[in-house]
Formats: structure tokens, sequence, C-alpha cells
């Protein structure tokens, strides 16, 4: 035999596993980046949410706030009650523009018996303090009450929205000398009542249960109406979406054929969760009013629109919580006897229920921000009445918090635009509630397996 020669093999570097190579210190590096790349997001997204916040908030908790006049009236009887009857029929014959002329003097008697004095002061000033919505209230306070007619009452009314906004910074002394609704001299006149103890800025309860109110009068707009016609639209969505699309959730993953018909269904829901909220509008308008004649700007309306909005967002999550339950569950109960309903009904369901209720909340908060279907089917109209209570309420005119703040935001006096971003700040108190709900939910009925 002879030797046989082999080439020397190329002796290859050693590495350590404590030593990070070339390739292992880029794919760090890369993670590195990525995870700086996500907190980055995270921090930008959070700042851009806090702007968001901040900017509702500071807009919006002025209408939480609002300016009154306490002042001494005297109901004369000889202008309330001529008859002296004290017949209600005839007390609701005076208008408000008599109880208007009743403040105006009850202001010059206080600012006299006060000796206050403002240079430049006219009687456009001096009526126009006291707003426009004090004569309807104090006459609604008579009506209520006849027996106050020819006594001294102290009477808290609101003052005009140029002078409320002057202590919350929307208006200066520079910018009242521009505006033809208020004066410089009106704000002084403010200024001495606030110095008497006279007229203070305090919580707005009316805010939230109060209707809406004309353009002349922002200072008494409140969102009275836009809640209950919200509550009532959630109530139609609740005994209609909620049931039905459970249902329906149950029946496509639990009971139904794997066909063709089944397979056009689910992906027809899947397309309906995709389309704009608007089209829901043009198809409540076009099937319940033009055709099925129920009346415009109802919550019945409203609730039906929403309805066909959330039945997929509903579906769709339901399902994807009863296919979460592992298929052991469904084979267990089977192999002991149980038939497919049973296995369904005490089985898969209870351990699905938290996914689902989630699922039904977070829909319900979604239909309960919309506006674009809600405008289409007359909901943007002024309503100063409150709807009654249901069901009749169902079929009365209302409108709704989403609506009512588009609503604000088009007209033209700014205190509308602060009373829109405190509908805002009601909405959202919503929305944390509901979204907060479903969290208690989902931990109260969350099972493990």
């Amino acid at each position: 035999m002879s030797d046989a020669s082999f080439p020397t093999a190329a002796k290859t570097p050693r590495t350590s596993l404590l030593a990070a190579d070339p390739r292992t210190r880029k794919r760090n590096a890369a993670e590195a980046r990525f995870r700086a790349y996500g907190l980055a997001a995270i921090a930008v997204a959070l700042v851009m949410l806090v702007v968001l916040l901040v900017t509702i908030f500071s807009g919006g908790i002025g209408a939480f706030r609002q300016t009154y006049l306490t002042i001494p009236v005297t109901l004369d009887a000889a202008q309330l009650d001529k008859k002296g009857n004290r017949n209600p029929e005839d007390i609701k014959k005076v208008l408000t523009l008599t109880y208007g002329k009743i403040l105006d003097k009850a202001l010059d008697a206080a600012i006299a018996d006060k000796g206050i004095q403002v240079a430049g002061l006219s009687d456009k000033d001096l009526s126009g303090l006291i707003s426009k919505e004090a004569s309807a209230d104090l006459r609604d306070r008579v009506l209520a009450d006849p027996g106050l007619i020819g006594q001294t009452i102290e009477a808290r009314v609101l003052v005009n929205g140029r002078v409320d906004g002057y202590y919350k910074g929307r208006v200066s002394m520079e910018s009242a000398a521009r505006d033809a609704n208020t004066s410089p001299a009106q704000l002084e006149l403010a200024d001495a009542l606030k110095a008497q103890g006279m007229l203070a800025t305090a919580w707005n309860w009316s805010f939230l249960t109060s209707p809406d109110a004309s353009d002349q009068r922002p200072e008494a707009a409140g969102v009275g109406v836009a809640i209950l016609g919200s509550l009532y639209m959630m109530l139609v969505v609740l005994a209609l979406a909620v049931p039905i699309g459970v249902a329906a959730a149950i029946y496509l993953e639990e009971f139904a054929p794997r066909n063709r018909w089944t397979d056009i269904i689910e992906v027809n829901i899947s397309n309906l969760a995709a389309v704009p909220s608007i089209v829901f509008g043009i198809l409540g308008l076009a099937a319940f009013i033009n055709f099925a004649g129920l009346p415009q700007s109802a919550p019945i309306v409203g609730g039906l629109v929403l309805v066909l909005m959330t039945l997929p967002r509903i579906i769709i999550p339901a399902r994807a919580a009863l296919k979460a339950v592992p298929p052991s569950i469904r084979d267990a109960a089977l192999g002991v006897g149980a038939s497919r309903m049973q296995s369904v009904f005490h089985h898969v369901l209870p351990l699905a229920t938290p996914g689902i209720l989630t699922g039904v909340i977070l829909g319900m908060a979604q239909a309960l921000g919309e506006t674009a279907p809600l405008l289409l089917i007359g909901m943007v109209a002024f309503v100063k009445n409150f709807p009654a209570a249901p069901p009749e309420g169902l079929f009365d005119p209302a409108s709704a918090l989403p609506v009512q703040v588009y609503n604000w935001t088009q007209r033209a006096d700014p205190a509308f635009v602060e009373r829109a971003s405190g509908a805002i700040i009601v909405l959202l108190a919503f929305l944390l509630c509901m979204n907060l709900f479903a969290i208690f939910l989902r931990r109260k009925f969350e099972r493990r397996w």
C-alpha cells in the first residue's frame, strides 16, 4: 500500500457562544431598531391622544359652567293677572315679552339700589344683559305656581352668551368693541354686578337636561333631548340587533351546512361590515320613511338604521368567539350523550360569552357615535320638546348626541362651538362607560379551559 496524501483542510476560526459574531450583532441591531420604532409609534400615538383630549376638554369644559344673575323680581299682578282670579288659562295668555319687561325693570331697580354707574351704558346694553331665555323660564315658573304673582322673588336668570364668554376668556374688551351684540360698557356693568355678588359663574346642570336653543340663545342650549334620543336608539339596537346577531352567529358557526349558500351569506356579511355608514342611511330613508311611512327624526327610525349597520359588526366577533372554543369541548359533550343543541348552549356558548358580550358592546358603542346615517333620516332637525316615554316616545321627534355636535358646529356664534365640545365630552363619557362595562363583563364571565 502506498501512502495517500490528503489536502490539508482549511482551519475555520474558532467562535464562542458568549461572543456575538457579525451576523448576530446585525440581527440584534435590527431587533433593537424595530423596538425603538414601536416605542416611537406608541409615544406619537399617546401624544396625539393627549393633544386631542386636551383640545376637547379645554374647549368644552366651559359648557358645564354658566354665568347667572340673581336679582329680586316683583311679579306685578296688574300685568300678569289682570282679572285677579289666578286662572291658569288667563295667565297663559301673558306673553314672554311681558315677563321680559318685568326683568328689565327689576334689573334697573337693582342697579339703582346698588348705586352702580357705568359710563356709556345704553338701554340696549342694559336690556341685552339678560338672556332672552330668562323671560321664558320666569313664565314657566309662574305657570307652575300662580301663587307667586304679586310677590317679590329671587330670580336666578341666565346672562347673554357674550357676557358668559367674557368670564370664560372667549370675549375681551377689545373684541366687545367690535361686536354688535355687546359692548365694553355692558361688560363693565357685568363686572360691577359681580362685585356686588349678584352675578356669578356656577356649575351648569341644565346643559345636561335642557333641550337645544335657537341661534340667539346659545347660553340656554343643552343636550337633554340628544341624550334621550341616543338612549332610545340604543334601546332599539339592544332589543333587535343583539338577539338577531348572536342567533345568526350561532347558527352559521355551529349548525349551518358548509355549502355554496352559506359561503355567499358569509361573504355578504363581511362586505356589509365594510359598507360606509351613509349607505345605511340611504337604505333607511328609502325603506323606513318613504316605504314604511315612519316619521322622520324619530328614534325608532334611527334605531332601525343602526340595527342594520350594527348586525355585521356583532355577527363577526360573535362567530370569532364561538370559533375560539376548542373542538374538544364539543366532542366531550357529544361523547357523553349530549345533543348538538345541548353541546352548543350548555358548553360552547357559556365559554364564548365574554367575547360575544365584548363584541356586542363595542358594536353598540360604534353605533352610538354614528352621524351620517342619522342626518339622512332627518335627525338634524331642531327639536325643542322632549320625547315621551317609550313606546310612544320612540315615534316622537328627537336628536342624537353626534348629530347635535354636528348641528352646533354649523352655527355662527362661538358659544355653540363650546357647546359642541361639551357634547363631545358627554359622548366620550358614554363610550368610556360602555367600554368599561365590556371589560367588566369579560372578566366576570371569563372561563379558562
